[in-house]
């Protein structure tokens, strides 16, 4: 089973009756193309109702996380998503992280037989909010061809991810920890040029069932800080894996993606 993250927060409950899933949410499988290496580029794509969002793989704390599981699909060997840059929202001093409007999701596909098609299916849970969210499901499948045609909105996605560290003009990161109570403070220091007035620093490590708080940062000229704590689910200090983690800064001008952060 491919299974991409866990369902960490609870829907609210709501009067959300008021609504169904496709008054706030239209969903389909873009089939995309196939590249000279074999693999095979298709999309999820989503379009929402104006004012209702939906949520980036590591949604904040007050966000839902989507779940995508492709059991059940045919000729799949590998399955690796591109999220595009996502947007941070900011409701009462809550901040959610995620995209409005409209989300189409790169799903790069390796098949198991290369030059046979791929019979894709797509089980999505997600969490479509505004004022209350409202959870939806989906059930989606596509055949991929064993060619088929590049598709514009695909590569514009495919853009508009994360750019490498280098390319961003980072040219330091570090990651120093501290026991806690209940498990690690993390401060990470990033040598960057700003992405825009408001920066979010996401750290995600490898492990999912690790909580993390929402970064506390700091820009000094040239220097950008975040404060954050880790904590398992035994509430305890642990022996982190540095070289997994992964670190996102957002802002108005893209995001910034790194795996990796040594101390100092």
């Amino acid at each position: 089973m491919f299974r991409i993250l866990t369902l960490a927060a609870l829907l609210l409950a709501s009067p959300a009756a008021a609504f169904t899933q496709e008054d706030l949410l239209q969903a389909e499988l873009l089939p995309g193309w196939r590249d000279a290496s074999g693999r095979h580029m298709a999309a999820l794509s989503l379009t929402l109702a104006p004012g209702w969002k939906t949520y980036w793989r590591s949604p904040g704390e007050a966000g839902i996380p989507p779940i995508l599981d492709f059991t059940g699909s045919g000729n799949l060997g590998a399955v690796r998503l591109h999220w595009p840059s996502p947007v941070v929202f900011d409701v009462n001093g809550l901040q959610t992280i995620g995209y409005h409007d409209r989300l189409i999701l790169p799903i790069e596909v390796t098949p198991s037989r290369s030059g046979q098609p791929i019979e894709l299916r797509l089980d999505v849970d997600l969490g479509v909010c505004r004022d209350i969210c409202v959870p939806a499901h989906l059930d989606l499948t596509a055949t991929l061809p064993a060619t088929g045609t590049p598709n514009p909105a695909i590569r514009a996605a495919l853009a508009s991810g994360p750019v490498r560290a280098r390319d961003a003009g980072m040219t330091a990161i570090h990651c120093a920890v501290a026991p806690i109570s209940d498990g690690l403070a993390m401060t990470t220091k990033i040598t960057m040029p700003r992405l825009g007035p408001a920066e979010t620093v996401v750290i995600e490590p490898a492990d999912g069932t690790i909580w993390v708080s929402q970064s506390a940062t700091r820009r000094d000229g040239a220097i950008l800080t975040a404060k954050t704590d880790l904590v398992p689910p035994n509430g305890a200090p642990f022996a982190l894996d540095r070289s997994t983690l992964r670190v996102t800064v957002v802002g108005e001008r893209g995001s910034v993606e790194v795996t990796g952060c040594p101390a100092p």
